[in-house]
């Protein structure tokens, strides 16, 4: 019942949300934010937890004020995303300004592939769909599988609908698949902030031991394509800034798995770096460092579906 009922609300979202005039659909998220943020779940504790890491400094009254934006700017995405379907090339591109591009286009204009990654900072779908549009390239990324799978199923047509390839988190199927679009030129774009599966590789972040997936490195060490670090934030305006770091070096000396584990921790760094920068736009409502307590089994932190 608490899937059909979750799978309902999403399809309620994405269905009606895009019909609302964006000055009152913006209204309504910052109202959403504000009660979600006013009950303190496991979430906004979570994301508290998160933030204290990224702004050891903060007083008690400024992690809540953080936490408050950061809600705020979580359902600044969510608003976009429900209506990112209906928007047109032009509304996207007005959506996004990237910065320092010619990292991504020139290896594509080589023939070369590329691979983004990005931490769970701002809308990464808008980037996926301006890139898609405004850059005219060949994007894919992988989908975490979702409860129920219409929700998951929901998630997928939406992310093909802005022009991306999704493919399945799990199996490994996705590696192939990825390596191959790599060859053939095309970017592969990965939300590589948190690890999901057991292959994780540990990472210094924020002074703290954490995990982080080793993918995007071993796919840039198994077809030769950059690991492009990206990073997103909202600011005062209506627009999305974006910007491509510069590419990940690839150790002279080490193993396979040496040189993906020290590609990711470099990885780390610049996301840390990032994140600092823009705390309230970092949208991790979820236990990252194995430090915290685990979430209760079944609990509300644990079920909610990260895009």
């Amino acid at each position: 019942m608490r899937e059909r009922l979750t799978d309902g609300l999403y399809g309620l979202g994405w269905a009606g949300v895009k019909r609302l005039p964006e000055p009152v659909a913006v209204r309504l998220g910052q109202r959403i934010a504000d009660v979600a943020w006013k009950r303190r779940g496991p979430g906004v504790r979570q994301l508290e937890a998160n933030l204290a890491r990224v702004v050891p400094d903060a007083s008690a009254q400024r992690l809540t004020e953080l936490s408050r934006a950061g809600m705020r700017s979580y359902l600044r995405y969510w608003m976009e995303s429900f209506r990112l379907p209906a928007w047109d090339h032009e509304r996207i591109a007005n959506g996004m300004r990237l910065l320092d591009a010619h990292r991504l286009t020139e290896p594509l204009e080589q023939g070369r592939g590329a691979v983004l990654a990005l931490p769970h900072l701002a809308n990464w779908d808008l980037a996926g769909a301006w890139a898609t549009t405004q850059l005219g390239v060949n994007l894919a990324t992988v989908a975490e599988r979702l409860k129920p799978a219409s929700l998951y199923d929901r998630f997928v047509a939406y992310r093909e609908s802005l022009g991306m390839e999704v493919l399945p988190h799990d199996g490994g199927t996705p590696f192939g698949v990825l390596a191959r679009r790599l060859r053939a030129g095309q970017v592969v774009a990965l939300v590589a902030d948190r690890d999901l599966s057991a292959s994780g590789v540990e990472v210094s972040f924020f002074g703290e031991p954490a995990r982080m997936p080793p993918g995007p490195a071993l796919l840039a060490l198994q077809t030769g394509a950059p690991l492009l670090p990206a990073s997103l934030w909202f600011d005062e305006t209506p627009v999305m800034k974006a910007r491509v770091h510069p590419a990940i070096e690839v150790p002279a000396e080490g193993t396979r798995r040496e040189k993906a584990a020290a590609m990711t921790q470099a990885l780390a760094d610049v996301f840390a770096e990032a994140i600092a920068a823009h705390p309230t736009d970092w949208h991790m409502l979820q236990r990252l460092w194995p430090a915290d307590p685990p979430a209760r089994p079944g609990g509300p932190a644990e079920r909610e579906p990260r895009p």
